[in-house]
């Protein structure tokens, strides 16, 4: 006699329910009408529709020949409102996924046969590495026939094919939503919804947000109003902002939202969405206002055109905004990282240098250009040399009288104002100032033509002083101070170093005088949300040392995003001896060590050959070869060059100029001459480079030209600065923004694939969506979860520990054991409408009305049952 098959325990509790909601029908439909709407909710996924009594309606997907389908067991066709007694249950019903390794490799594993037989659409990748849809038209052996859209025909091999998702979950806003998630599916239902000017989706945590290049109609008070309501929950930087202003509210810990992407991905437009909404909610005092007029001033001075992106971000920004006791933003406070200082004297061709010396030239009204014998841009050498002095569809004069609005708005005073403009003035006539041979040896004194007065009265020094410092050097050699005369070179590289340094200490003055005005007379709590827009990662066919600082830093923040979404997540699961099949990500910790080793790293044989008077950068380059060839992420190139195997793909560095940079080198005669200014502002520059000077140093010394003074070198000042920045983010609940650039172009409408690709592999956007989808985003520990819930137990649970109340709760209820695991220390609740892919109607129907993930799903099961029980 045959054994009667057993229910599986993910069904046992659905028999007790009414049976007009009972499970009767599989959404895994090849087969289901499309919605209209491209921000499906998870009933649109599912296919199911509920009427308002609460029945099947006859829309309802009708299942066709699907039984040998990897997600869904046996189906039921529905027709009309149904009703299925438990023998229909058992025959009908099969197992819920569970996190184990072989549902796991169910998941992920080779769909090709499924979709071959089925005669489905599937993916095929083109020679050119872009994906397109095909259907296939026969399979014979190991190869296939797919007709592609435009009526062609290939022959390929089954394998090479990848099954696309039924046309139902064209547009879904989060990826785990995918029924079949692999790169062609990721890459299709990110452009189909670019293509509507729905740039954000989610992935998991993580927010994807595609630069549109245009305008969308996407912001406002209407839409920050719509979010703070609940009203839409739609992904969005404001959905973002939202969920760490509640958090921050409800656990008391301080929260960051990381913005990351290559340059030209829209890091800083999203950052100033991010400050937009945050003020909005938070505002009240008229503080918020002044945080967001500081994103004009320090684009102005921080931002300049590259080949790649109009307005990128030289430096790297750290704002943290701290909130009161009430929920209002009280103050912030702005922390900058390694400006380009070379951009102020060099810039490529097609390039400009920083914003504000065009707004300056193009803006000034008539008494300050009088002031400041200002002349037009493509007059200065610095700003000619790239022969690029406007942006198209930018009028420099209006940012500049933006610039003043905001200077007035954070309280910089209209004297101080003439100052920045006159220092500004200074570095551009600087780069005028010229050089005369006056011996035979090549040794040069700079000319007293216009470029060398208009600078002595702009910055208020001596002209006989300024032609000094300019082309001599003083040095002591024992007992002695002698005089040394400078070649053309050496001139050179003294006057623009001094231009240099001028901007950079403007740059930090400017900064450090809105942090004063953000500040004053705020109260703070410690509580703070913290917004980071650093430069993204660049490769260019020449990479410099601006290039390595940057790129290092991007290791950094990514090994910060491997840290907080697998390496910590997963060693959770396995600490709390969580059933858990472990996902593999590209670590990248191998680079960081190629960087950050010592004796012989990256920045370690820096900072020695900086050391050498005789160092150079070829023998840098050969001391790289020599040490680091065996590094798996290192490869020497031929002359001055090598390359790093980063995470987001192999860069090679040209090391000319590499020495120079990292030394940072401004002799003592130009800071003595600053010092002599009746300027206030060049003095306070002198003032601040001798603290720096005097400052005890930690690493490599070297002696700055001959001058008694000892500094920090630019790489390992740049290290500290980028791990306090870690340490800081670390105190924090990380909240992750990852732009996508669509094309090189900066054109809107245009979507390459195969950059697209690539940034979402940098990502690691299909891990972090796998472990997501199969993950426990929820958590609660045995305390709390019996303190909030004991009460629903039948008999006295006092004496019982945590533990055993928290299972009593869960076995009392018949929760089912897919929707949670039990650890060591805290209850996992699964995220079960990632998991299920639509396989049972409950959760289904109660998705309709609100999301049910982890805790929320099962207090709403808790109390339904608990209804259901005392009625």
């Amino acid at each position: 006699m045959s054994q009667k098959p057993r229910v599986p325990p993910s069904l046992q509790s659905i028999k007790s329910m009414p049976v007009d909601i009972r499970f009767i029908a599989s959404p895994d439909s090849d087969r289901i009408e499309k919605s209209n709407d491209v921000n499906l909710k998870h009933s649109d996924v599912i296919g199911s529709s509920v009427p308002e009594n609460g029945g099947i309606g006859s829309e309802v997907v009708q299942e066709v020949e699907n039984e040998e389908s990897p997600y869904s067991g046996n189906n039921v066709a529905a027709e009309g409102r149904l009703t299925v007694d438990d023998e229909d249950l058992d025959s009908a019903a099969s197992p819920l996924p569970s996190v184990s390794a072989s549902h796991t490799d169910r998941w992920w594993g080779d769909t090709t046969s499924y979709a071959s037989k089925k005669k489905l659409q599937s993916w095929v990748q083109l020679p050119d590495g872009n994906w397109e849809l095909g259907k296939i038209l026969s399979t014979s052996g190991t190869e296939s026939v797919i007709s592609l859209p435009e009526g062609k025909v290939l022959k390929v091999k089954s394998e090479s094919l990848v099954p696309a998702n039924p046309d139902i979950l064209d547009g879904v806003d989060d990826l785990m939503q995918l029924s079949y998630l692999n790169e062609p599916s990721v890459l299709y239902n990110l452009q189909y919804r670019y293509q509507q000017d729905t740039i954000y989706t989610k992935a998991g945590p993580v927010l994807v947000a595609i630069n549109p290049f245009k305008k969308v109609p996407l912001y406002g008070n209407d839409y920050i109003e719509a979010y703070k309501s609940k009203s839409i929950e739609n992904p969005h930087v404001y959905a973002i902002t939202d969920t760490a202003i509640r958090e921050m509210i409800r656990d008391e810990v301080n929260q960051s939202i990381i913005i990351s992407g290559e340059s030209g991905a829209g890091k800083t437009e999203t950052a100033k969405i991010a400050m937009q909404y945050l003020a909005a909610l938070g505002g009240g005092s008229g503080i918020e206002y002044e945080i967001l007029k500081t994103n004009p001033i320090l684009e102005a001075f921080g931002n300049a055109k590259t080949s790649r992106n109009d307005n990128s971000s030289r430096f790297g920004k750290l704002i943290e905004i701290h909130f009161s006791e009430t929920g209002k933003i009280s103050g912030a406070k702005i922390q900058t990282f390694l400006l380009e200082k070379s951009r102020v004297v060099q810039c490529a061709e097609g390039e400009r240098s920083y914003h504000i010396f065009y707004q300056l030239c193009a803006g000034a009204p008539p008494v300050l250009r009088g002031k400041l014998n200002l002349m037009s841009a493509n007059e200065y050498k610095y700003l000619r040399q790239s022969s690029c002095h406007s942006i198209m569809g930018v009028d420099d004069a209006e940012q500049f009288r933006i610039v003043l609005e905001a200077l007035d708005i954070v309280h910089v005073s209209k004297e101080d104002q003439e100052s920045v403009f006159a220092m500004l003035a200074a570095v551009l006539w600087l780069g005028n100032v010229s050089f005369s041979v006056i011996d035979n040896e090549n040794h040069v004194e700079a000319v007293a033509d216009e470029g060398l007065i208009t600078v002595a009265k702009l910055i208020g020094c001596d002209i006989e002083e300024l032609k000094l410092a300019l082309s001599t050097r003083k040095m002591r050699v024992g007992n002695d101070n002698i005089v040394q005369k400078l070649t053309l070179s050496q001139a050179i590289d003294t006057r623009d170093a001094l231009a240099k340094s001028i901007y950079a200490c403007l740059f930090e003055w400017l900064v450090e005088q809105i942090n004063k005005s953000l500040a004053v007379g705020k109260r703070r709590t410690g509580r703070s949300i913290s917004i980071l827009d650093i430069y993204g990662f660049e490769s260019f066919d020449r990479n410099s040392f601006e290039q390595f600082c940057i790129n290092y830093a991007n290791e950094r923040l990514q090994q910060h995003f491997n840290r907080h979404l697998f390496k910590l997540e997963q060693e959770e699961y396995i600490q709390d001896g969580i059933d858990w099949a472990k996902v593999d990500f590209e670590d990248n910790q191998d680079c960081l060590n190629l960087f950050e080793k010592k004796p012989l790293g990256l920045l370690s044989l820096l900072d020695e050959e900086s050391t050498f008077p005789n160092g150079t950068d070829l023998t840098f380059a050969n001391k790289l070869k020599q040490h680091l060839n065996s590094n798996s992420c290192f490869r020497g190139e031929r002359d001055k060059a090598f390359t790093v195997c980063h995470y987001a793909g192999e860069v090679t560095y040209d090391t000319t100029g590499f020495l120079e940079k990292n030394r940072d080198l401004l002799h003592l005669d130009s800071i003595q001459l600053l010092s002599s200014c009746s300027c206030h502002l060049p003095q306070i520059f002198a003032s601040s480079m001798l603290t720096q000077s005097d400052k005890p140093v930690v690493g490599p010394l070297y002696k700055a030209g001959g001058a008694n003074s000892q500094k920090l070198s630019v790489a390992t000042k740049f290290k500290s600065q980028l791990f306090q920045l870690m340490q800081r983010l670390e105190s924090t609940t990380p909240h992750f923004i990852r732009c996508i650039k669509p094309n090189n172009l900066q054109s809107p409408g245009l979507y390459d694939q195969v950059l697209v690709l690539q940034q979402l592999r940098c990502c690691g956007v299909l891990e972090v969506v796998r472990i997501s989808r199969s993950g426990f985003p929820t958590r609660m520990s045995h305390q709390k979860f019996a303190r909030r819930y004991g009460f629903l137990l039948l008999e006295s649970v006092a004496s019982q520990d945590p533990l055993s109340v928290s299972v009593a709760i869960l076995h009392q209820f018949n929760i089912l054991p897919e929707m949670y695991q039990v650890g060591y220390t805290k209850l996992f609740f699964s995220n079960w409408t990632g998991k299920m892919n639509g396989s049972d109607f409950f959760c289904s129907v109660t998705c309709l009305t609100f999301p049910l993930d982890g805790e929320k799903l099962i207090l709403f099961w808790i109390c339904y049952l608990a209804v259901l029980f005392f009625r």
